[in-house]
Parts: C-alpha cells; sequence; structure tokens
C-alpha cells in the first residue's frame, strides 16, 4: 500500500482522544512511507491527520469539490490538490487514488464514504483494504449494528469481516498490511 485514503470528520469531536489517535494515525502513515489521500480540510481531524503527515514529512493529497474550496475550508500547504466538480468526483477521485481506505471517526459524511467502499468491496469490484480506527470506542455502536444486520440475515459473516476493526493506529495498519501480500 502506497496511499491509503482517510476518511474523517472536518469536526474534532468532544474528546482531545480523537485528535490524539488522528495525529497517531498521521505519524504512522508518515512513518510507512504510506500517503494520505483525503478530503482536503484544513480543519476538524481532517486538518490535523494531513497536518501531522506533513509535518513528519510525508505526503498528503487532498481533493475537495469546488463548492468546499474557500480560504477558510481548503488546507493550503498540501503535497497535492485536486479540486472536483462536485462530491461524487471527490470521492471517485479519492478511491482511484487509494490503495486502501481507513475510517476515523467522523460524521455522516464519513459513514457514507466508508459504506460505498464496503459496498463495492462486497460486490467484488475492488479488492482493497478497509480498516477502522475504532477511537475511544465510537463505532461500537456501528460494530453492534453489522453483527445484527449478519444475526439478521442481511450480510454474510464473511462479508462483514471485510472491515478490519482496530483501536490501534499501528495495529490497524498492520492488519491492512497483512490483506494485501
Amino acid at each position: 500500500m502506497k496511499k491509503i485514503a482517510v476518511y474523517c470528520g472536518s469536526r474534532s469531536g468532544h474528546s482531545s482522544l480523537y485528535q490524539e489517535q488522528a495525529i497517531e494515525m498521521g505519524k504512522v502513515l508518515a512513518k510507512n512511507n504510506i500517503g494520505l489521500i483525503y478530503g482536503g480540510g484544513a480543519i476538524g481531524l481532517m486538518g490535523c491527520i494531513a497536518d501531522t503527515v506533513l509535518e513528519h514529512h510525508g505526503h498528503v493529497i487532498g481533493v475537495i469539490p469546488t463548492f468546499l474550496d474557500t480560504v477558510e475550508i481548503t488546507h493550503q500547504g498540501l503535497s497535492e490538490l485536486f479540486v472536483t466538480n462536485d462530491m461524487p468526483d471527490r470521492k471517485k477521485k479519492m478511491y482511484e487514488l487509494a490503495d486502501g481506505f481507513i475510517a476515523l471517526p467522523g460524521g455522516i459524511g464519513t459513514l457514507e464514504e466508508l459504506f460505498e467502499v464496503f459496498t463495492w468491496r462486497q460486490l467484488n469490484l475492488h479488492n482493497k483494504p478497509i480498516g477502522v480506527l475504532n477511537t475511544n470506542g465510537y463505532y461500537n455502536y456501528l460494530i453492534q449494528h453489522i453483527a445484527h444486520m449478519v444475526t439478521e440475515g442481511f450480510l454474510s459473516k464473511k462479508h462483514a469481516q471485510l472491515i478490519i476493526i482496530e483501536d490501534n493506529p499501528k495495529t490497524l495498519l498492520q492488519n491492512m498490511y497483512t490483506l494485501t501480500q
């Protein structure tokens, strides 16, 4: 894996643990010479992980739609920046550039991006690893719901296991890397 798309919040959340883990994820990516592909923002967890990768001499590619490309939102110090026409083009570009995907805590947009690549993986449209960093138990209810989908017969156990869930950035990346070997 040379580049990973990270989906995360444009907000930082209430707990400092979210920023701490975003920083740690950024350090792990940079240390392993893995480029960051993300939504291009300078705010929230997005800005936090981008700043960390850059501070550790890593490569950061931002992908932002035109309507969000403003001085207040767009990160101005990225290695590369792609400005797309709209959100679907943004997601497509991030998907094309990425060798894998990681979801950090975030809102509806983060979940939508995660579930899109999860759906595509389930349909065998790609074979890229998908990880979830479960910082501070943020995704516990989602994990329970996925298990409930299996129990109720709407998702196979095999497909549920397509997402790697860890609470440690280094372990998450190691487990994702193992899948690509």
